[in-house]
């Protein structure tokens, strides 16, 4: 008898970004071309708090290149709600525009709906990215298996490598918001 495999409904919107694409110019010479012009997927997952911004920066001074993309993905409980939705879209302008002023990169963001951990998760196998970063809020081991954590899900669950920051002293308490 084989287990029977549900597929769960899944819902998303993309958050149109400003125009921020930098203008690349066409290779001068033939050695240019090629793998070495092409970038990487990098999915970084947001929330509003002070842990997923420390992680965003993380990411953008330490793996972020010129050529690469940045996804950035935020779940959210229900994608009816306008407010919650605003909100999501205004925190993934923000950061699309402090990602190109600070590493040239293209963004590109995506609101799910749903658990924050399985839409994570589903990203990952949809984008096939090079990494996927997030933060997480530092509890130790046993109050993250025993209250749950959205980084320790992915962390056992995503296919792709998940680069999980933990927060310095210096990342704060204030919310991105």
């Amino acid at each position: 008898m084989e287990p029977l495999m549900e597929e769960e409904e899944y819902n998303w919107r993309e958050v149109k970004l400003p125009s921020l694409i930098p203008v690349v110019p066409e290779p001068e010479l033939e050695r240019e071309t090629g793998e070495r012009r092409r970038g990487r997927d990098i999915l970084i997952a947001v929330d509003h708090g002070p842990n997923s911004k420390h992680a965003f920066d993380w990411a953008l001074v330490h793996l972020a290149r010129i050529a690469d993309t940045i996804h950035l993905i935020h779940a959210v409980s229900s994608l009816k709600n306008g407010l919650v939705y605003e909100a999501a879209q205004g925190l993934m302008e923000k950061l699309a525009v402090e990602a190109f002023e600070v590493a040239m990169v293209k963004t590109l963001a995506r609101i799910v709906e749903g658990d924050a951990g399985k839409a994570i998760c589903k990203e990952a196998e949809r984008l096939k990215p090079a990494a996927v970063v997030m933060g997480t809020r530092g509890r130790s081991l046993i109050q993250s298996v025993l209250q749950g954590s959205v980084s320790e899900y992915c962390f056992h669950n995503c296919k792709t490598a998940p680069i999980i920051i933990v927060p310095g002293k210096e990342a704060g308490e204030e919310s991105v918001v």
